[in-house]
């Protein structure tokens, strides 16, 4: 699999969440994984104990993440990255530390492009920072513009090109998607990551009980229960689109079947995660076992 210049020895990756810090590079490319996503990385460390970070929800194999970002910062991940010996493809998510205040974002997120930028080999910039109450969901075009703009005028004055993708979140309008597609169209934007999780409850008909136990505890859900909105993302942005740009799809992948239904979608690579955390390196294996059986 060719994109962004880049060869993917497996269409499947590993989605951003699960590496957050960059010290699983090389177990990751063992088990089988075509590419990693590390992160999200903020430029300050920044931890949060809630405990449990995750709940489980196996029923409907879904799990809901309630814990801020946690990240070591930027400097440490690059330490960490330097110590990796695999030839895996590694990106990067990127967000802004949660106390910095949304008019500041645009220079936290070139706090870490710029050191980041000899180290991965494509950046995603996370604008779904919504795992609290303290949620970051820019949806205003020029607020977007002002995180991705230094970006693009940082990477023409170097050497090697990075492609730059945008994470979103499901929650958004189909407008709110539509203009977010119109920002891939008309800037030097490479594609775009399609879904993050979801700060709705639908599709835990099967934990309802312990849904109500939670109450109205913060999180996003992520797993099986994303999967139809994750395939209508990226349906109307490969339309919009008209295929022309590379989309990773993301959200409720566990089966081969899955994974087929979101590249007929328009998707040029998939990500896991929560089957990952279900399963292991068994959900690789079998993923790659079938692609490789089908191709």
């Amino acid at each position: 699999m060719d994109t962004f210049g880049m060869h993917f020895s497996s269409p499947v990756g590993l989605a951003a969440g699960y590496d957050t810090n960059g010290t699983l590079i090389d177990a990751m490319d063992a088990m089988g994984f075509g590419f990693i996503e590390i992160g999200a990385v903020t430029p300050k460390p920044q931890h949060d104990h809630t405990t449990p970070a995750i709940h489980k929800f196996k029923k409907d194999h879904a799990i809901l993440n309630c814990a801020d970002i946690n990240s070591d910062g930027v400097e440490r991940v690059i330490e960490n990255i330097k110590q990796h010996n695999s030839k895996i493809i590694i990106g990067c998510n990127i967000a802004k530390n949660t106390a910095t205040e949304p008019e500041d974002a645009p220079r936290d997120y070139l706090r870490l492009f710029r050191p980041l930028y000899q180290y991965v080999d494509y950046f995603t910039v996370n604008i779904c920072c919504n795992t609290t109450t303290k949620s970051y969901i820019p949806t205003d075009k020029a607020e977007i513009m002002a995180i991705l703009q230094p970006l693009f005028e940082f990477r023409r004055g170097q050497n090697q090109y990075r492609p730059i993708l945008l994470k979103i979140s499901p929650d958004m309008s189909d407008e709110q998607i539509d203009m977010m597609t119109d920002i891939m169209l008309e800037t030097p934007l490479d594609g775009i990551v399609a879904i993050a999780g979801s700060t709705g409850r639908y599709g835990l008909e099967n934990s309802a009980k312990k849904m109500h136990k939670l109450g109205r505890t913060p999180g996003t859900i992520n797993g099986h229960p994303l999967k139809q909105r994750a395939l209508e993302v990226v349906r109307r942005i490969h339309s919009r689109s008209q295929g022309t740009y590379p989309i990773i799809g993301c959200g409720g992948i566990s089966t081969y079947q899955d994974v087929k239904d979101m590249l007929d979608a328009g998707a040029t690579l998939v990500q896991i995660c929560t089957e990952f955390i279900y399963n292991g390196g068994k959900a690789i294996r079998t993923l790659n076992k079938a692609l490789g059986e089908d191709s």
